[in-house]
């Protein structure tokens, strides 16, 4: 199912990982190690974005920071977008970064 998203344009890999940061599965342009690596960094990320989300609701007092929808992390040519236990880089030159978030959700709730 996810390997639908390499279709869009600019996406060079997606991967699945489970809760703990292992990979499941994943397609694209990198090796195993590479997107071994990959899904731990998005798992890491994802933890430290809902730690961020769990102090702003507390300190805020204020509702919708929890859960966060997803994250993404932009730099000069790629980008590293994720939505639930899906994680994709992509080409900042040929990718709609609102598309991909849209079908990463899309996707992560298959």
């Amino acid at each position: 199912m996810i390997k639908r998203l390499l279709a869009l344009d600019g996406v060079l890999v997606v991967c699945q990982f489970r809760d703990d940061g292992a990979l499941v599965g994943g397609y694209g342009m990198m090796d195993e190690a590479q997107m071994a690596g990959l899904a731990k960094f998005a798992h890491d990320y994802k933890r430290m974005v809902q730690g961020n989300a769990d102090q702003l609701s507390m300190f805020t007092q204020m509702r919708g920071w929890t859960p966060p929808g997803g994250w993404l992390v932009r730099g000069p040519a790629l980008s590293v977008c994720s939505v639930g236990n899906l994680v994709c880089v992509v080409d900042n030159a040929e990718a709609s970064l609102n598309e991909v978030m849209q079908q990463l959700a899309e996707a992560a709730h298959w």
